[in-house]
């Protein structure tokens, strides 16, 4: 079994009944997902119904991220405390009023405040899902879990350009957003009436943690090494994501004059082969192999492949391929990734660790760009796939270093 101090698991639960929670929570997370990129696929008709420029529209989108980014930590804190079953309730219910104001505003102006709303609402699903999953599922079918929270997300992002763009074509911009913000409701609709179903453990994990003598309360959690190197884990991963998620078809055609119909079958490639790997590495994740192990092999599994297309011009299926199988290594490590943010957190900290250090994904979704930019700017596209390979296996590092403290007496 893995290394990491990982929490005794719930009593075993009935299979149908994990899966119903995991089809739930998976459900919800797909629609958070969905709903962050609304948006952008109607920026052509906001660009002309409100005579702004793409800049300006930009600016709604900083606003969002950097308002759930922000408030991810405290919301984990209201997990800790009321329960994330309420805070999810919640959240949803902010954001889809949020989606619906989208398609009511009448003026630009008054999309920045929607925008922050909509941060509001966004802010809560990774710490309260991973707080309700915890809960609620099986241990031995954790990773699953997890896998399975991470496809709905992944799932989300996939059917939102598609189905706003097309339904701001037939409906109009307006009707687009209007009718996601329904089908939102539909979905708060079917967690409110199987809300028994999401257990919490908040109150329970927080006693526990009193009589232990540990602060549930404080950013005391927050700041011990194990917590601190899962923060850093997710910042350089998501300087990786976003090299590939927004630069690889700029990159490619920069490096060797890939057409871009290609670039952007590498990239459906890559996101594909993810959410492949997500699945399968949940089943591994609870066949018992070793988290760190799982983890490490997997970065510098990908981090290997992107430095094979960094240095070869290859041919398309194989560049396909391998952006393929680079997706895939990536998205095996993700249920056990989660699991070993699980071990790390302190009795009643589940909430705000959650939320703490998948910020880490937000702040480095802030900082990559202008770096990679810069990289393609001065004509060195290579380089932009090195630092994409170099961040993963930076990433690998503070795995071993997580396993470390972890394992160690004073982590226990």
């Amino acid at each position: 079994m893995t290394d990491f101090a990982i929490p005794a698991g719930q009593p075993a639960a009935p299979a149908n009944r994990d899966l119903k929670v995991m089809a739930l929570i998976g459900i919800a997370h797909g629609c958070s997902h969905f709903f962050q990129l609304v948006l952008p696929p109607l920026f052509p008709f906001l660009k002309d119904a409100f005579a702004v420029s793409y800049t300006q529209l930009g600016l709604v989108m900083t606003l969002f991220y950097v308002t759930s980014g922000v408030l991810q930590t405290p919301a984990g804190f209201l997990v800790d405390r009321i329960g994330a079953r309420n805070v999810l309730i919640g959240g949803l219910a902010i954001f889809c009023t949020a989606i619906l104001l989208y398609g009511l505003v009448p003026s630009f102006w008054m999309l920045l405040p929607v925008a922050v709303m909509a941060g509001i609402g966004n802010s809560v699903f990774h710490p309260a899902d991973f707080s309700i999953l915890n809960a609620s599922v099986d241990q031995k079918r954790l990773g699953r879990a997890y896998g399975t929270h991470t496809l709905g997300g992944n799932l989300g992002w996939a059917l939102a350009p598609v189905l706003m763009a097309g339904g701001a074509a037939l409906l109009g911009w307006r009707a687009a957003p209007i009718v996601a913000a329904l089908i939102g409701y539909a979905i708060l609709a079917a967690v409110l009436l199987n809300r028994d179903l999401l257990k919490e453990d908040a109150g329970a994990a927080r006693r526990a943690a009193v009589k232990a003598g540990e602060k549930t309360a404080a950013l005391g959690p927050l700041l011990t090494m194990p917590v601190v190197m899962c923060f850093a884990y997710f910042l350089l991963l998501s300087f990786a994501l976003i090299g590939v998620q927004n630069f690889l078809p700029a990159t490619l055609d920069a490096l060797y004059g890939t057409p871009l119909a290609l670039a952007t079958t590498a990239l459906t490639a890559f996101l594909l082969g993810a959410s492949l790997g997500v699945m399968v590495g949940g089943f591994a994740a609870d066949w018992g192999l070793k988290l760190e192990v799982i983890v490490i092999s997997g970065l510098l599994g990908a981090a290997a492949t992107m430095l094979l297309v960094a240095n070869f011009d290859l041919p398309s299926f194989l560049l396909v391929g391998a952006i393929a199988g680079a997706g895939f290594l990536q998205g095996f490590t993700t249920p056990s990734r989660d699991l070993i943010v699980r071990g790390a957190a302190p009795k009643g900290a589940s909430g705000r660790v959650f939320g703490f250090v998948y910020s880490g994904l937000d702040a480095g979704s802030a900082l990559a760009p202008p770096v990679i930019g810069l990289l393609l700017d001065h004509g060195m596209p290579d380089r932009v796939l090195w630092f994409v390979a170099g961040m993963l296996g930076l990433t690998t590092l503070t795995a071993v270093a997580i396993r470390r403290k972890s394992a160690s007496p004073a982590a226990a």
